[in-house]
């Protein structure tokens, strides 16, 4: 590595598909610098890098990176957690029970 520089790992996943692209970049950097410098967007049309995380929190796109952070690119949700628990738990109360 250069001296001075940092490496981080960029990662979009999606039903069928896994991207982890490792990039360099200079002091100072921040998420943003390193979505665009991994090209996961060119490669992958439909990823929005509206939600973003390091190591798993929530983070925005102009904090600064670290060596080593794993940067995570969120996909939008398909579906509401909380009416998908209801729709779980209404099928289980109506389910026959033996």
């Amino acid at each position: 590595m250069a001296e001075g520089g940092l490496e981080v790992t960029v990662v979009w996943a999606a039903p069928g598909v896994e991207d982890a692209t490792a990039v360099r970049l200079p002091p100072g950097a921040t998420i943003a610098d390193a979505i665009v410098a991994s090209g996961i967007s060119a490669r992958h049309a439909g990823v929005d890098a509206a939600r973003v995380g390091v190591w798993g929190h929530l983070r925005a796109r102009s904090d600064v990176l670290a060596p080593g952070d794993r940067i995570e690119v969120y996909r939008p949700l398909t579906a509401d957690p909380q009416a998908a628990r209801q729709r779980r738990a209404q099928k289980k109360k109506a389910a026959p029970r033996p």
